[in-house]
């Protein structure tokens, strides 16, 4: 799951990016509001965590210019003024939570699972499909029972596909998901990443369409 942090402040962004790698996500970190809108509405993220006092263009004006142009990327708002009139104004701005700061890291995953699982509409934090079982908070991956031991990286790409389990993935989007933009994965890279996984939890799991990318039947 890719994540887009716009927040200037950079203590902040440290330690939030080191806590969202920990918890599987990619993210992709901006410290102004203009690179911010511009990387929002022309790249693709499942979810946005937006600072609203921003140097440049502050994060309302973000938001507001982002759901003009049609983007519903979920977007958690973060924020050092804490009065309900301005949560008012940022959520009828469209965002989908509002967390003041200061705030606990912990506290910030919670919530931004819970806009991923609203916007999916996946009621629960565990993902399912056939004998999958994800829990996205314990970063675990179950078959009948027994617990399945995946790399961070063979975990985001399965969590990536169950997430979007009965819509095939393209291989472009699956490197956009779990891979941050500095890195340039090998041609070749998905599909061994997949061959690893059809190792652990089974040939079948995964289907292979052949020209337009993986699927996880629903």
């Amino acid at each position: 799951m890719r994540v887009l942090l716009v927040e200037d402040e950079v203590r902040i962004v440290d330690e939030v990016r080191e806590q969202l790698v920990r918890a599987g996500y990619v993210v992709e970190a901006c410290h102004d509001g203009e690179e911010g809108w511009f990387r929002g509405e022309t790249e693709d993220f499942d979810a946005i965590i937006l600072d609203l006092g921003l140097p440049r263009l502050d994060g309302l004006s973000v938001m507001k210019r982002l759901r003009r142009a049609g983007i519903r990327t979920p977007i958690l708002c973060l924020t050092a003024r804490g009065s309900w009139m301005e949560r008012v104004e940022g959520i009828d701005a469209g965002a989908d939570d509002y967390l003041p700061k200061p705030f606990h890291v912990e506290e910030l995953l919670a919530r931004l699972n819970a806009i991923l699982r609203r916007s999916e509409r996946h009621p629960s934090h565990v993902l399912e499909a056939g004998p999958i079982s994800i829990d996205t908070r314990r970063m675990t991956v179950t078959m009948q029972g027994g617990t399945i031991e995946l790399s961070p990286l063979e975990f985001r790409l399965l969590r990536y596909l169950v997430h979007n389990k009965g819509r095939i993935v393209s291989q472009v989007e699956i490197e956009e998901h779990i891979y941050a933009s500095d890195q340039e994965p090998d041609s070749n890279a998905i599909e061994a990443l997949v061959k690893r996984i059809r190792r652990k939890i089974g040939p079948d799991t995964i289907v292979t369409r052949r020209g337009y990318g993986y699927l996880v039947e629903d």
